[in-house]
């Protein structure tokens, strides 16, 4: 697993998604704990996955800045768009890791949103 997940990344994925799922781990006692995800779209149009990360509390902006400097640092130079949901301070965290990246709120996340 260490391997797997200290892989070198390719220099370029066209799109990267990055979400947070929430889990009920039951160690000791059941508590929610968001599982990080990012997940890309390789060059010859197939998936990757980048890695997850598991998190301590609630899916905040702050822990997210860690995980794309990760990325980058294991290869990935470019990132035309990356798709996320709309967590404040989430645009600002990918705009420092690549300036040039397009930040595109899903389309799941914005339905959802909007029905509300």
């Amino acid at each position: 697993m260490a391997e797997r997940r200290n892989r070198p990344l390719d220099p370029v994925y066209p799109v990267i998604f990055i979400d947070a799922v929430h889990v009920k781990p039951r160690d000791g006692q059941v508590a929610n704990r968001p599982i990080h995800v990012a997940m890309a779209v390789t060059v010859d149009g197939e998936r990757d996955v980048l890695g997850l990360w598991a998190g301590d509390g609630g899916e905040g902006a702050e822990f997210w800045p860690h995980v794309l400097t990760e990325i980058k640092n294991r290869g990935v130079a470019d990132a035309p768009m990356v798709v996320c949901d709309g967590l404040k301070g989430l645009p600002q965290a990918i705009e420092t890791v690549w300036p040039q990246a397009v930040v595109q709120t899903c389309v799941v996340h914005l339905l959802r949103a909007s029905f509300r």
